[in-house]
């Protein structure tokens, strides 16, 4: 007989609600992600990408339901706490980040869990770290850089090369590839997809709207309209023309070439 391997979940919501404003931007979400899945959201806009997000990074409380991350459940534990072992990349988080800092500080200040060198001290092992993920990222060579000089592609690898600073145990990534041309986004893509292979790397989870900015290695997608989950699981049994069709409200037809993803109306 075979030993039982335990499979830990990462990711636990049940029935998470998130009211904002008077507004419900998501409603009976139960959803989990186990160690070692790669997931995709995808949906329209407003149909709660980001919002979901913010419930798995431990920024923003569920209205209703229960959210648990890493084992520890949103409410019951000290988010100061939980926030170092995850790695956000996210447009918000990019705001934060003074336009004057060098690539290298942006990245190497993740350790401290701030987004401005201060008076805080790294030692050379952290630089050593910050150094090695933005070569990974293919921005090794901006390290001394200010921020505000970079593309959009080399800003958006730069965040990535953060999330992954403090070796989170999950890798939360918004719309990393919005913004970008097609050289860009293909780029970041098959960066993404290597990671996405990498056993060692962390229960990813990442926002797209876009079936053509999924990276090969992904293995589970969730889809969302108007705050309610669609359908969740296995990339090739989501990613279907009946689910996208009913996403998006569109007449879709799902594609897959090779390890990628595409979708083409059928009007």
């Amino acid at each position: 007989m075979g030993r039982l391997v335990r499979v830990t979940a990462v990711v636990d919501l049940v029935d998470v609600e998130v009211v904002r404003g008077g507004t419900t931007v998501l409603t009976g979400i139960s959803w989990q992600v186990r160690e070692g899945e790669r997931w995709a959201v995808l949906g329209p806009n407003g149909a709660g990408k980001s919002t979901l997000l913010e419930v798995i990074a431990a920024r923003r409380h569920p209205s209703a339901g229960t959210a648990s991350l890493l084992g520890e459940q949103v409410g019951r534990t000290d988010v100061f706490e939980l926030r170092p072992r995850i790695g956000l990349a996210s447009a918000a988080l990019a705001g934060a980040i003074p336009g004057s800092e060098s690539v290298l500080d942006a990245v190497v200040t993740a350790a401290w869990a701030v987004t401005g060198r201060w008076r805080e001290e790294y030692d050379d092992s952290d630089t050593d770290r910050a150094r090695a993920l933005l070569a990974s990222m293919g921005v090794g060579a901006l390290a001394d850089r200010r921020l505000d000089t970079l593309s959009e592609g080399e800003y958006k690898r730069t965040l990535i090369a953060r999330a992954l600073m403090t070796d989170p145990e999950l890798l939360l990534l918004d719309e990393p590839a919005a913004g970008l041309d097609v050289g860009g986004r293909e780029d970041l893509v098959d960066r993404l997809g290597t990671l996405a292979d990498d056993p060692t790397a962390p229960t990813t989870v990442m926002v797209t709207h876009h079936l053509e900015e999924i990276p090969p290695g992904f293995t589970h997608a969730l889809l969302l309209r108007q705050g309610r989950v669609v359908a969740a699981g296995p990339v090739v049994d989501v990613l279907t023309t009946a689910h996208l069709t009913e996403t998006f409200g569109l007449p879709l037809v799902a594609m897959r070439i090779g390890r990628r993803w595409g979708a083409r109306t059928w009007r």
